[in-house]
């Protein structure tokens, strides 16, 4: 989890440019200012829905209902940010608030429209994979999906989220990339049959096996689903350690806050919080309180 946020904060302050314009000035460490302009250390919303996320399953168990309502804070009142305001807001995920605050429930507020597949659940879902990662596998799935139901309710979303606890899962088992990553691609067969099947000609070219062999140049880092998911798997395949897997996601350009988050989140599952280098996590807003949320997480995981 501090992988996550990690991540966001490394690539906040050069979202939305270019790979060709973060070139020019590459990123090397935690920095800030930038697209925002924050100070170094500064996350976005991956990180406030992670951290609400978490908050939600180590105080209550799960509930979607109390997930529902901590997101509500955050986007209302600015509750587990680093300066007391929401910003940086994905269409999806605003829609979905403002359908919650209506008073639609918590598994039917996410968009469901084919244009609602931007990466903001699968930005925040890696709680609910650890949460239920040595559940029954089918259970693990759909709670997984349960919680990008939230914010997303499209099954492509859903999809991605599942490859992702898939992969998370087969991290935490103790396998190398490569085997994890062959492992989540073998199986492809068990959402057939399910609302997913029809999303899989999506993912073919990551469950083809070919992703990791791909150029960068062939790789997307915009804010569509898929893209996220690819590149950050790409990111983990092509490098072997925290540092490098991370600076390498964010130098990808485009929505770099997301694709470090999810990039992160893979990676700190792999090297662990020691890999993480100190003067990074020296520098994160409220980390103090992150840290102390992370280790409420880790006391009320079922199978610790």
């Amino acid at each position: 989890m501090l992988g996550v946020v990690v991540g966001d904060a490394l690539g906040l302050p050069v979202q939305f440019l270019s790979r060709e314009e973060v070139r020019q000035n590459p990123i090397h460490g935690m920095t800030g200012y930038g697209t925002f302009n924050t100070p170094p250390g500064t996350w976005s919303d991956d990180t406030s829905l992670t951290l609400c996320l978490a908050e939600s399953l180590s105080s209550k168990g799960y509930q979607p209902e109390d997930i529902a309502l901590r997101f509500l804070r955050w986007y209302r009142e600015g509750y587990w940010t680093p300066f007391g305001e929401a910003f940086d807001i994905g269409g999806a995920t605003r829609e979905a608030m403002e359908q919650l605050m209506a008073g639609i429930p918590p598994l039917e507020a996410g968009p469901n429209h084919e244009r609602s597949n931007g990466n903001g659940s699968l930005m925040r879902i890696l709680p609910a994979v650890l949460y239920f990662a040595h559940a029954p596998e089918s259970e693990m799935l759909q709670r997984v999906c349960e919680v990008s139901r939230i914010t997303h309710g499209h099954p492509r979303s859903q999809l991605a989220c599942c490859l992702y606890a898939l992969l998370v899962k087969e991290l935490l088992a103790g396998k190398a990339p490569l085997e994890a990553y062959r492992e989540m691609r073998d199986k492809e067969s068990i959402f057939i049959g399910t609302p997913m099947e029809k999303e899989l000609p999506h993912f073919q070219r990551l469950l083809s096996g070919l992703l990791p062999s791909l150029p960068e140049g062939a790789i997307k880092s915009g804010g569509y689903v898929v893209d996220t998911l690819e590149a950050a798997i790409w990111c983990l395949l092509n490098h072997t350690d925290f540092r490098s897997t991370l600076l390498a996601a964010v130098n990808l350009g485009e929505d770099t806050d997301t694709v470090g988050a999810v990039t992160g989140g893979l990676a700190g599952v792999l090297y662990g919080k020691s890999a993480i280098p100190a003067e990074w996590l020296a520098v994160i807003s409220g980390y103090q309180d992150i840290e102390a949320l992370c280790r409420r997480f880790l006391n009320c995981l079922p199978w610790q």
